[in-house]
């Protein structure tokens, strides 16, 4: 494993252990040649993904850019980091087992909507409006609406 501080090759594994969920590894390196320390996670791959976007281009399925788009709708949320972890390597898992090797960006972004629901609504709404690409606030309206979030237009309002 390469240093990610000095380019280095020569790494040792201080300690490793499974993370909570046993879907990986975790393991705590230090570099031979500057000392640095880092951690690596060693995850099963069933197959290589491709992943088909909507433009038709082919690009390699990244679970780091998923994991990425996920912390950045739960954002400043009180979401606990396991739990996130936990999504992202379920939707993996459904993605590696459910598919010929191709999958779709709609496909993610659903799984993901899926995930985000559960585990917190502001965070569903932030990557729902990215994913959906929301143009006006109607688009809000309306998935707030799915969400209940909004009384609908035929309640009864006050005079004020």
């Amino acid at each position: 494993m390469r240093c990610p501080f000095c380019g280095g090759e020569e790494t040792q594994v201080k300690d490793s252990r499974p993370t909570e969920d046993n879907t990986a590894i975790r393991r705590r390196r230090v570099c031979s040649t500057c000392g640095g320390r880092f951690t690596t996670f060693e995850r099963v791959q069933l197959r290589e993904l491709m992943v088909v976007k909507r433009s038709g281009r082919r690009v390699p399925f990244d679970r780091e850019k998923l994991m990425r788009s996920v912390e950045i709708a739960v954002r400043k949320r009180p979401v606990d980091p396991e739990r996130i972890e936990r999504m992202v390597s379920g939707i993996v898992r459904q993605l590696e087992s459910t598919s010929e090797g191709e999958i779709t960006s709609e496909m993610i972004g659903t799984h993901v909507m899926e995930g985000l629901k559960t585990i917190d609504d502001v965070a569903y709404v932030r990557f729902a409006s990215v994913y959906r690409n929301f143009r006006e606030a109607r688009d809000f309206r309306e998935l707030l609406g799915e969400l209940g979030g909004l009384p609908g237009n035929d309640e009864p309002q006050e005079d004020a």
